[in-house]
C-alpha cells in the first residue's frame, strides 16, 4: 500500500502541474479571445480596448470549462513523464508499489479538479456568459451568437393572432429581452406589424417594448418609446425557449428543467448540460487512466514525441465521440443521462482493461 507521504508527493505534483497548465492555457486563450474581439468589432460605434479587454475575461471561463478535459489530460500526461523522467516511477516499482497504488494520487486529483470545475468554474461561467451576451448585444452592430445562425424564436397566440419573438438574449430568467424583434400576425397567418426594441419587459399580461421601430405594410418606420404587446406567455417557458443553457447556473439547471418539463417541455438541452457536467470529474479520471496508458512506460530521451502525440490523439477521439453523443442527447435521439455517461464509461473501462493487461497480466 502506497504511503502518505509517497501519495501526497505525487497528488501534489499533480495539482501543481494542473495549476500552472491551466494558468497558461488561461493567458493563451484570453488572448486569442481578444484578438478577435478586437478584429470583429474593431470598426463598431463605442469599441474601445477596454470594453473588448472587458468582453474576453467575461467569456474566458466559459472558454476554459470547455478545455478542463484537455487540461486534465495534458496535466496526467505531464505528471507521468515528469516522473518517469527521473526515475520517481521507477523507484517506486522497485519498492513493489503497483501502478494502482500511484495511479490513486493522481486520479483523485483529477477528480477534485473536476469537482471545483463543475462547483466554481461553471457558475462564474454562466454569469460571465450571461453578461458578454447582454454587453455584446447592446452594442450596435455586434455579432452575437443570436444572430450568427442560432437564433432562437417563440410563438405567442392572443386573441387577435399569433407574434413570433426572437431576441439576441433572455436575463433575469426570461422577464427581460435584449434586442428583440416581435413579427405580429393576423387571423390569417400574414404579418402586419414588426416590431424592433432595445429591450423588452414580460409584465402582467403584456410585453413593455422601450426604444421601438415600428414597421406597417410599406410605410415608412415609426419610432417610439413604448409599445406593449399582448402575451399569455409566463417567464419561465420564455426563459426555456430562448435561454442557452451554458447561461444557466449548475445550481440552478435542475429547477430550470423541472420547470420546462411541467410546461410539456422535453428541456433535452438544459438536461445535456447537466449531466455533462456532472459526468466531468469522473471524465477527467478517464482521461488519467488514458494518460497511463502512454505515460507509465519508462520512455529514452527523444521517445517523449510519440508518446505526448499518442496520449493527445487518444483524448481527442474520446472528447470527439463525447460531442457527438451530446449532440444526440440534446436532440432528443438518446436519453441526456445515457448520452452523458457513455463516453466516459467506455474511456473508463479502456484504461482499466489496459492496466490489467499490463500490470496484472
Amino acid at each position: 500500500m502506497i504511503g502518505r507521504t509517497l501519495g501526497g508527493y505525487f497528488f501534489r505534483r499533480y495539482t501543481v502541474i494542473t495549476a500552472w497548465n491551466f494558468l497558461g492555457i488561461a493567458a493563451l486563450v484570453f488572448i486569442v479571445t481578444f484578438t478577435e474581439i478586437a478584429g470583429r468589432a474593431g470598426d463598431l460605434e463605442g469599441y474601445s480596448a477596454q470594453w473588448a479587454l472587458g468582453l474576453a475575461a467575461l467569456q474566458l471561463p466559459i472558454i476554459m470549462q470547455q478545455v478542463v478535459p484537455f487540461v486534465g489530460l495534458i496535466s496526467a500526461m505531464a505528471t507521468l513523464i515528469s516522473l518517469n523522467r527521473k526515475y520517481e516511477l521507477v523507484v517506486a516499482r522497485a519498492a513493489g508499489i503497483s501502478a494502482w497504488q500511484f495511479l490513486a494520487p493522481i486520479a483523485l486529483g483529477a477528480f477534485i479538479f473536476g469537482l471545483l470545475a463543475v462547483l466554481i468554474l461553471s457558475p462564474i461561467a454562466a454569469a460571465g456568459f450571461s453578461k458578454a451576451q447582454t454587453i455584446e448585444a447592446e452594442v450596435r452592430g455586434a455579432k452575437t451568437r443570436a444572430n450568427t445562425g442560432e437564433e432562437r424564436w417563440i410563438k405567442q397566440r392572443t386573441q387577435s393572432g399569433e407574434t413570433i419573438i426572437g431576441a439576441d438574449a433572455a436575463l433575469e430568467g426570461g422577464t427581460a429581452l435584449v434586442r428583440p424583434v416581435f413579427f405580429i400576425m393576423d387571423q390569417e397567418d400574414r404579418i402586419v406589424e414588426r416590431l424592433d426594441a432595445r429591450r423588452a419587459w414580460l409584465r402582467d399580461g403584456h410585453w413593455e417594448l422601450n426604444d421601438v421601430t415600428r414597421r406597417r405594410g410599406g410605410g415608412p418606420p415609426e419610432t417610439l418609446a413604448t409599445v406593449d404587446v399582448p402575451t399569455s406567455l409566463q417567464s419561465e417557458f420564455v426563459g426555456q425557449q430562448l435561454t442557452q443553457p451554458e447561461a444557466v447556473s449548475v445550481f440552478a439547471l435542475p429547477a430550470k428543467i423541472e420547470v420546462a418539463r411541467s410546461f410539456g417541455l422535453r428541456a433535452n438541452a438544459f438536461a445535456m448540460y447537466f449531466h455533462s457536467l456532472v459526468t466531468l470529474p469522473p471524465l477527467l479520471v478517464a482521461m488519467t487512466l488514458i494518460a497511463a496508458t502512454v505515460s507509465m512506460r519508462f520512455a529514452r530521451m527523444g521517445q517523449s514525441v510519440t508518446v505526448i502525440l499518442g496520449g493527445v490523439l487518444a483524448g481527442f477521439l474520446l472528447y470527439v465521440v463525447s460531442v457527438l453523443v451530446k449532440a444526440f442527447g440534446s436532440a432528443g435521439f438518446v436519453p441526456p443521462f445515457v448520452a452523458a455517461w457513455v463516453p466516459v464509461v467506455v474511456a473508463m473501462f479502456f484504461g482499466v482493461t489496459f492496466l490489467l493487461f499490463k500490470e496484472d497480466g
